[in-house]
């Protein structure tokens, strides 16, 4: 049976007849020819090939959102902190800064604390002083090397140095008791006794430990007094005009030296010691910069050489070091064979203070 050739009018039809299985919703998408189409002639090209249903589909159709590539976002930078287990929002939310644990405060220790360590440390004494260095009491640190000072927070050795009290070095505190023999300065303390800190000891133990310390200056007559710390010149001053420092008829406090005060001083022998008082070298007093604390030592430093000069003394004074090997020795066995009797020195009894002769 011969081949019936294929017209543009049943191509349309057969258009028509596709669309129909579509509920008539592509039949707005039809073409409609604008002129009149007429029949192929025989020099014409090739017939028009029909439009398949499936090929119009996918003309007319659009794919579905699935198949649709889609601009992937922005990628967000993951806050530091992890949202919070109870927020539903997707936003995170920072977790608050953790607070650091305050140091509780120790308060009073009595000496029984402490009472499987050394009682103290041997004092650096000696005659002709130019400057004698008053600490509150050993700290753990110090009692447990033996020597002044020795903990590494402390800035006591640094001071001194920066200061120009030891120009030529800083002196390491193993040679502490060396001090009166090379620079003719001197160390003590106002408490014998070793606590972790100041707030360990009482008020009352710092109060007494005045005439004891009196007793000292009297025996040796060093030129100055350097009262390390605020908080011992406090008991100091109390002690000796029954005034707290501070109150309006102390008249105000500041560092350096105090005008008008002499320690150990002997009606008709001795004038006394001049008093300087500086800021505490301790690690634990940090209220201070290291610019003002040097300050201050070097107000003191600058009086301290020029009594050097004056007295024609060379720093460090170039000694024998068997010399100064048995003052160590000797200061050594004094504090070894006073220790009792120092105990008994700071004893108080109804209020009063019983002051013993050191000769």
């Amino acid at each position: 049976m011969p081949k019936r050739a294929l017209t543009p009018h049943t191509d349309i039809e057969s258009s028509q007849s596709s669309t129909a299985s579509f509920n008539g919703s592509l039949s707005k998408f039809a073409f409609t020819a604008s002129k009149p189409v007429s029949a192929p002639t025989a020099s014409s090209s090739k017939p028009l090939r029909p439009i398949r249903a499936a090929a119009l589909k996918k003309l007319l159709i659009p794919p579905p959102k699935s198949t649709i590539k889609q601009a992937k976002p922005e990628p967000v930078l993951a806050a530091t902190a992890a949202p919070s287990d109870t927020d539903s929002s997707s936003t995170p939310v920072a977790k608050p800064a953790k607070k650091k644990k305050k140091k509780k405060h120790t308060g009073f220790a009595p000496p029984s604390t402490y009472a499987h360590l050394a009682p103290g440390i041997p004092d650096a004494l000696g005659p002709n002083l130019l400057c004698l260095f008053v600490g509150t009491n050993p700290g753990l640190a110090t009692v447990r090397s033996g020597h002044a000072y020795s903990a590494p927070s402390n800035g006591f050795w640094k001071l001194l140095h920066a200061g120009g009290l030891t120009p030529d070095r800083r002196v390491p505190p193993e040679q502490d008791l060396e001090l009166p023999e090379r620079y003719a300065l001197g160390n003590t303390n106002i408490v014998a006794r070793p606590t972790r800190d100041q707030a360990e000891l009482s008020k009352a133990e710092m109060r007494a430990g005045v005439a004891p310390l009196e007793a000292k200056v009297r025996r040796w007559r060093p030129e100055a007094v350097c009262v390390v710390g605020k908080g011992i010149w406090e008991s100091i001053y109390r002690e000796k005009t029954g005034v707290a420092l501070g109150a309006k008829r102390s008249g105000g406090f500041e560092f350096g030296w105090q005008h008008g005060w002499r320690l150990g001083e002997v009606e008709g022998v001795w004038e006394g010691a001049r008093v300087f008082v500086s800021v505490s070298t301790s690690g634990l007093v940090a209220g201070y910069s290291p610019a003002r604390k040097e300050e201050i030592f070097r107000e003191l430093g600058v009086w301290v050489n020029g009594r050097r000069r004056e007295r024609g003394d060379v720093v460090p004074r170039v000694l024998e070091e068997g010399v100064v090997a048995e003052a160590v020795r000797r200061r050594r066995e004094e504090w070894e064979a006073g220790v009792v009797k120092w105990e008994k020195w700071i004893k108080v009894e109804d209020g009063v203070t019983t002051e013993v002769d050191t000769e």
